[in-house]
Formats: structure tokens, C-alpha cells, sequence
């Protein structure tokens, strides 16, 4: 197995291997250049995330700066904001769901360093996937362990750090983070409402959806399975 087929597999695999450093460098080229964009070139955002993500649905806003490892292991549903200082690490698959939003200085770390210093050392990792369902609320200064699901309508209070599975409908919070209240229904509605409205605030108005590749579509609905 290669390298990158280790860490694909979840496997030990050496983060410094060639094929897998080249590919890094090429997504923080494209990282620089969205961040130098100016803040009203909406288009050119598009055009870059297109060549840096694996896929995204309708209305993506991230604020500068964003820093990603590789990109092609990201996956954004439709409405998906983050806030500015946005980080994933996408050593394995980093997947958001519909009406994602994300508050400034967040963290999405796949990444996972062995604790064996011996093995530390000499350059092994390995790399477990993050799973964001759909209608969820990330506040500011969140940091997401690999390994973990969020689960729909779920919202993260500022700060957490998130090392566990957090389930469907809840407010969430702590260090580790943990489940605080179920939410109710009417609130359920709410959070799957704000991300939308504060995206269509400001992105202009894009071309009607028969006008746009079908490919660019995504359905993801996360279920809680605990």
C-alpha cells in the first residue's frame, strides 16, 4: 500500500511522503490565493473552492483566512458559512450537511498523532473522518476531534471542544463537550433557519439551478445512532 492508501484506510501512514506532501502544497497555493481574493470577488471564491474541495452545494461562504491539508476530502452541503480562521485538517473525510454554520476560529482536526513517542517521531500518524450533519450551529472557537459525528440540528456552544459524538437536536457544550438540553421543536426550526438567512445576506444572487451542473448538488442528511 502507499502512503496515501494508509491514510485513506485509517492505517499508520508517514505524513511526509512525497506524493502526500506535493498534494498539500498544492491545496495552501489555492488556500494563499482565496485568502488574497478581495472581499467582494464572490466569483473567484467559487472558482477557487471548485478546484480545492471535493464537492460543495449551493451558497458557500467561508471568510478569509481558510486553511485546509489536501481539500479533496471535504464536502459541503448547501448553505454552508463559516466565519473567518476557518481550519480542516482533512487527512481523512471532513463532511458538512445542509445549513451548516460555522463561527469564527474554528477547528476540524482528522489528524492523530500516535502516543508512542517512537512512533511519533518518526513521522507516522493516522487520520479518523468528522461527520457535521444537517441544520447545525458551530460557535465560535470550536475545535472537532477526528472520530467524532455531530449529529442534525445539533448547536455547539463557543469554545467547546468536541471529542465525542454529540446527538440530533441538542445544545451542546464544555470542554469536553457534552449535551445540555434537548432542543424543542420550535428551536429545531430556528437553527435550521439562521444559517440560510445570514448567507443570503450576503451572497449576491446566483443563476437558477437548471442553469448550473447537476453534479454540484448534494443530499446529506446525518442519522443519530445512539
Amino acid at each position: 500500500m502507499t502512503e496515501k492508501e494508509k491514510q485513506q484506510a485509517g492505517e499508520l501512514y508517514f505524513a511526509n511522503d512525497r506524493e502526500l506532501f506535493m498534494e498539500r502544497i498544492k491545496a495552501k497555493k489555492l488556500c494563499a490565493e482565496y485568502n488574497a481574493v478581495e472581499c467582494n470577488d464572490f466569483q473567484k471564491r467559487e472558482r477557487i473552492l471548485d478546484r480545492l474541495v471535493a464537492l460543495r452545494g449551493d451558497n458557500t461562504v467561508i471568510e478569509p483566512n481558510f486553511f485546509c491539508d489536501y481539500g479533496y476530502n471535504i464536502v459541503m452541503g448547501d448553505n454552508f458559512y463559516a466565519n473567518h480562521n476557518l481550519v480542516i485538517l482533512d487527512c481523512a473525510d471532513v463532511v458538512f450537511g445542509d445549513n451548516v454554520f460555522i463561527g469564527p476560529n474554528c477547528g476540524f482536526y482528522t489528524a492523530e498523532h500516535p502516543i508512542d513517542a517512537n512512533l511519533r517521531n518518526q513521522g507516522l500518524e493516522s487520520a479518523k473522518p468528522i461527520k457535521v450533519g444537517s441544520n447545525v450551529w458551530i460557535g465560535g472557537g470550536v475545535t472537532v476531534i477526528g472520530g467524532v459525528t455531530i449529529g442534525d440540528n445539533a448547536v455547539i456552544g463557543a469554545g467547546s471542544v468536541v471529542t465525542k459524538d454529540i446527538p440530533a437536536n441538542c445544545v451542546a457544550a464544555g470542554n469536553p463537550c457534552a449535551p445540555v438540553r434537548t432542543l424543542e421543536a420550535s428551536e429545531m426550526a430556528d437553527v435550521a433557519e439562521k444559517p440560510a438567512g445570514e448567507i443570503s445576506a450576503t451572497v449576491p444572487k446566483k443563476p437558477a439551478p437548471e442553469e448550473k451542473p447537476k453534479s454540484r448538488r448534494l443530499e446529506i442528511h446525518l442519522v443519530d445512532e445512539k
